[in-house]
């Protein structure tokens, strides 16, 4: 990468704005009940470099069909010579609104209906966000693309695993300082659990923000003193337990009995559930004592 540090810094401040205005506009936004509001409160936004050696450890934890980011970038600009080092994954973190989080917590089988409207119109939003960083970038002369944009993205099955795909969105923000892992498989982060997550790989000078963690569960109750659990309770497919999260039967649930319900509910269709997300100890916050 070329620049000085305070190059870099200007240019991460550009980006953490440009992430923050959008989202402060009327794209962000659901009408439950016909009436409009935000989908999503202020952003977080944090910053890792192409050539962390956490992106290779994901592929050969998760499976050889995982993607770094070098990987997607060469495909996507396949004349452009970059080292994995002159590149940096732009993740961020959309929290649930205090209302979207109390309607859900209040539920015990299917999603609340702000919920699934987040996770519907409120996630098209966010695709929008990932095309409006990587349009801004381009525009000012760095190569962008959107892992979740690109035809390289996919389901696919890992023999650890079970589900999963050729990128994660939350994968890219624990290595970019956002937050940890807990129990049901949810990123935990300084807003909590109820969120969602994008990402963008750019062809930038940025620094990396400081990962406050070195263990994938650290800002777990359960995992830091097996104190808590209620991610457990929470589900209503039984997928969650203390051995972890069965991505299937979550995966079956949601196709088989919430999606269902959310169109005989509501009247539209949803990829929705998140019930483990929310009433729990880590739905708005990072739990664990001295880490919040």
């Amino acid at each position: 990468m070329t620049g000085t540090a305070k190059d870099a810094k200007a240019a991460a401040a550009w980006i953490r704005d440009c992430i923050g205005r959008f989202a402060a506009s009327g794209e962000n936004g659901i009408e439950p009940g016909g009436v409009r509001e935000r989908a999503w409160d202020e952003p977080l936004v944090g910053f890792s470099r192409g050539d962390d050696p956490l992106y290779p450890w994901f592929k050969e934890d998760i499976g050889s069909f995982y993607l770094t980011p070098h990987e997607i970038f060469t495909a996507a600009f396949p004349a452009v010579k970059a080292a994995p080092g002159e590149l940096a994954v732009i993740g961020w973190v959309l929290p649930q609104t205090e209302r979207t989080r109390r309607d859900n917590a209040g539920e015990n089988a299917i999603p609340a209906e702000r919920w699934a409207r987040a996770r519907s119109a409120g996630e098209e939003f966010n695709m929008k966000l990932r095309d409006h960083v990587v349009d801004a970038l381009r525009q000012a002369g760095w190569e962008a693309v959107a892992p979740m944009r690109s035809p390289l993205f996919r389901s696919e099955t890992s023999a650890r695993y079970s589900l999963a795909s050729t990128w994660s969105e939350r994968h890219a923000a624990y290595a970019s300082g956002l937050g940890t892992f807990g129990l049901c498989d949810g990123l935990i982060t300084p807003r909590g659990k109820a969120m969602r997550c994008g990402s963008v790989i750019a062809r930038i000078d940025l620094p990396p923000t400081t990962r406050p963690y070195d263990d994938h569960h650290a800002y777990c109750l359960f995992f830091f003193n097996g104190s808590c659990g209620k991610c457990i309770k929470r589900c209503p497919a039984g997928a969650v337990t203390p051995e972890g999260h069965d991505k299937q039967k979550c995966f079956d649930y949601i196709h088989n009995v919430a999606i269902p319900s959310v169109q005989s509910r509501f009247g539209f269709e949803a990829n929705a559930c998140g019930l483990c997300q929310t009433d729990v100890p880590c739905e708005a916050r990072i739990p664990v004592p001295g880490r919040s």
